[in-house]
């Protein structure tokens, strides 16, 4: 956990948590999650949402990664999760998390025009990303990471050639569908990123306290002293701790066959790293700009929607959650905010066919890859561009991660009706509606004069009652 305060339009940081929980080892290969596994790390989340209430953060972002994505059924953990730390959890994509590191990285780095390689080593990922300044070229997330090549490779704590030979051989054939295109792009400084590259930096130091840097060569004389010690608890290095030792091997052959693999000469070690990464993407959302928006943009310049009529939907859908939503809401993020995205990007399926575009769009937003967007994001925004035309399909909404669940079927009923509204495509206002919902039953209310000016608005709202009727809605028309 790290927590800043903003100064003068800065980020400082005031304080750094961490503890070491290996969630990963706790997943096994069926995606089930060890109870025990589970149990650790509710309790050290349920330690950290004790300081976070104490310290009265205004602004807090919970960002999992690779082990999360690998649980199979991980809605109950993360429910547990939410309570225990106070906040939701968003699971984000590997692509997702080399953005966020290497924005952790650059933020924390001497500002330079230089082309620049990061390497981060996880638990369960391994991201490589080549960026420019502050603004990422290249990212790929790579199914590897300390916690699952030692679980793997080492897993009851022995070490031996003939096991980093198989190890590495294991890394070499997740770089290699990378690596001629990482090495053809290039890059001047290579910068590493998290505690499993700083360990080893550390333990490279305790051999040579002249060391800056991590080599090849270094890697390899740290080889031989793993093999020389024989297990992971004779390792002769103070800087490698007692909760890092049981995955360190397992970090040390990914490095070192990266460093090989793509022929980095130097990697110097970074402060930053995604947590840092997830600090400054939050403090952008707050100032400067949020990476979601610049996302939603592209996709409608990608996809080339009609952004005039896009804009117009989006306005009317605003206006009519505003009138259903509860006065104070605290969602994370906005459901308003959610709606304005979908509104923004419910055509985008016409560009891969006109019938059934709704459902193209969704499969387009369920799959992408959204840069700032969690996972669940990209599923509510997919769930309410799929349902925003034709028959209405509210199965798996209860499955949405709260709180989408009991906010999802709304927020579709929202869109539909703006959707509607604008179906003539037209820069003329739509009737005014006054909106209301009690259970499942919403009533619209129109001046009967106004409607009556927009008879095909009138046909498409009986249309519209006899849809949301065959998925137990009602939708009333009254008049005043």
């Amino acid at each position: 956990m790290v927590v800043a305060r903003q100064t003068g339009g800065q980020l400082v940081i005031i304080d750094r948590l961490r503890e070491m929980v290996r969630l990963g080892e706790g997943v096994d290969a069926n995606g089930q999650l060890d109870p025990k596994v589970a149990a650790r790390a509710l309790a050290s989340l349920e330690r950290f949402g004790h300081r976070l209430a104490h310290m009265r953060a205004r602004s807090v972002r919970v960002v999992g990664t690779s082990a999360l994505r690998r649980i199979r059924n991980r809605r109950a953990f993360l429910e547990k999760a939410r309570i225990a730390i106070g906040h939701p959890i968003d699971v984000i994509s590997g692509r997702e998390e080399a953005r966020l590191i290497y924005a952790g990285v650059a933020q924390t780095l001497p500002r330079s025009t230089e082309r620049r390689l990061v390497i981060d080593i996880g638990g369960g990922s391994t991201e490589a990303i080549i960026g420019r300044g502050l603004e990422p070229i290249e990212m790929e997330s790579l199914k590897m990471g300390c916690v699952t090549m030692s679980n793997e490779y080492f897993d009851d704590g022995k070490i031996s050639m003939g096991r980093f030979e198989r190890a590495r051989l294991a890394a070499a054939q997740e770089i290699e569908p990378i690596r001629i295109a990482y090495r053809k792009r290039g890059w001047t400084t290579v910068a590493g990123s998290s505690g499993t590259i700083r360990a080893m930096y550390e333990a490279l130091a305790e051999i040579d306290p002249r060391c800056t840097s991590i080599t090849r060569e270094g890697l390899e004389t740290l080889i031989e002293r793993f093999v020389a010690a024989g297990h992971v608890s004779r390792l002769p290095f103070a800087s490698i701790g007692v909760d890092r030792r049981p995955v360190i091997a397992g970090g040390l052959a990914i490095l070192a066959e990266i460093v090989a693999q793509l022929g980095i000469r130097r990697m110097q070690v970074a402060d930053g790293a995604m947590r840092e990464g997830v600090l400054y993407d939050l403090f952008g959302r707050l100032t400067t700009g949020d990476a979601r928006d610049t996302t939603v943009r592209s996709m409608q310049s990608r996809y080339h929607v009609d952004a005039e009529h896009a804009s117009r939907v989006e306005a009317t859908a605003v206006a009519l959650w505003r009138q259903l939503a509860p006065a104070k809401r605290n969602d994370n993020p906005p459901a308003d905010l959610c709606l304005r995205w979908a509104a923004r990007l419910h055509e985008i399926g016409l560009d891969v066919a006109h019938s059934g575009y709704h459902r193209h769009g969704a499969y387009l937003l369920e799959n992408a890859d959204m840069p700032g967007f969690a996972r669940d994001e990209q599923k509510i925004l997919a769930r309410l561009v799929r349902c925003h035309r034709r028959k209405l399909e509210l199965e798996g909404l209860a499955d949405l991660a709260p709180p989408w669940d009991r906010l999802a079927e709304r927020l579709i009923l929202v869109l539909r009706l703006a959707v509607l509204l604008h179906r003539n495509r037209g820069a003329e206002r739509p009737p005014r509606i006054s909106l209301s919902a009690r259970g499942r039953v919403v009533t619209a209310r129109f001046r009967l004069r106004s409607l009556r000016r927009h008879p095909l608005t009138e046909a498409d709202l009986a249309s519209e009652q006899r849809l949301l009727k065959a998925s137990g809605l009602t939708l009333r028309i009254a008049f005043r």
